[in-house]
């Protein structure tokens, strides 16, 4: 599934050739992803400019003044920048037309959003409540440590709650506490203050070493321009199974929670 990383990645890449743009025509060729789509999207965007582009978590939220556009790329999806009148292939469902530019939504899996909303977009259901972004200055060691104290579930899920922090995802959060040497089975509420200390810049950094390698390109996440992310060829532990670690050698180590693999390495995490 994309990622903070992977999310912003794509805003950065389609913003700069779309905003400022007006919508010249829309193509749906489905009628539902994870929701249905609006029927009269046509109506809603033709004619109107592109104001900027936000993101907010793992949603982004186009912004043409009348409404706001919301798009999630679900497990599978991406967005392409190509010239208009280029052929559709089986899983292009939905294109935005910019006079000569095309934005197309790629979605093999069709659990992608996208949805229109209307007044402001942080009062709607899937975006009041989201917990902080993790690249905000907000996000601090003392704010995780006093928001974890009390918790049983360990750290691994609590960086994944979208409730308490936003976007981190399966990948990152092996790859942030590997980078902290922090066992992932830990009960969030009994990490010291001073471990979170060491957390939260790890988070940062690697979500920020994401992004500057264009993120993660696992199976269908391509750039705007069809490129591929390669932050994946620095995992220390996600989808190493086996492999010895790169920093004592020892064999990663992986296993289930929460129905979800996790990775890590038994004598760098503790």
């Amino acid at each position: 599934m994309p990622e903070l990383p992977e999310v912003e990645v794509t805003r950065r890449g389609i913003m700069p050739s779309l905003t400022g743009g007006t919508v010249s025509g829309v193509v749906m060729r489905t009628q539902r992803l994870r929701y249905p789509l609006p029927s009269d999207l046509p109506r809603l965007l033709i004619g109107h400019t592109l104001r900027s582009i936000a993101r907010r978590g793992k949603y982004l939220l186009l912004d043409f003044g009348t409404g706001t556009l919301l798009m999630h790329l679900g497990m599978s999806g991406s967005l392409r920048l190509l010239t208009s009148g280029a052929a559709p292939e089986k899983h292009d469902h939905l294109d935005l037309e910019f006079g000569q530019t095309l934005l197309r939504l790629r979605d093999p899996r069709r659990f992608g959003a996208v949805l229109w909303l209307e007044g402001d977009p942080a009062r709607h259901p899937l975006i009041s409540t989201l917990g902080l972004e993790p690249l905000e200055d907000e996000f601090t060691p003392l704010w995780l440590y006093t928001q974890t104290r009390g918790r049983n579930t360990a750290i691994k899920q609590a960086l994944m709650d979208s409730h308490l922090v936003v976007g981190i995802g399966n990948i990152y959060a092996s790859e942030s506490l590997f980078r902290a040497g922090i066992d992932p089975r830990t009960a969030a509420g009994k990490i010291s203050r001073q471990r979170y200390q060491r957390l939260v810049p790890e988070i940062r950094q690697t979500l920020e070493a994401a992004i500057a390698a264009g993120g993660s390109s696992l199976r269908d996440f391509v750039h705007s321009d069809g490129s591929s992310g390669y932050f994946q060829q620095q995992y220390f532990v996600y989808g190493r199974t086996g492999e010895p670690c790169r920093i004592c050698g020892s064999n990663v180590k992986s296993l289930r929670q929460a129905n979800r693999a996790t990775f890590h390495c038994t004598r760098c995490q503790r």
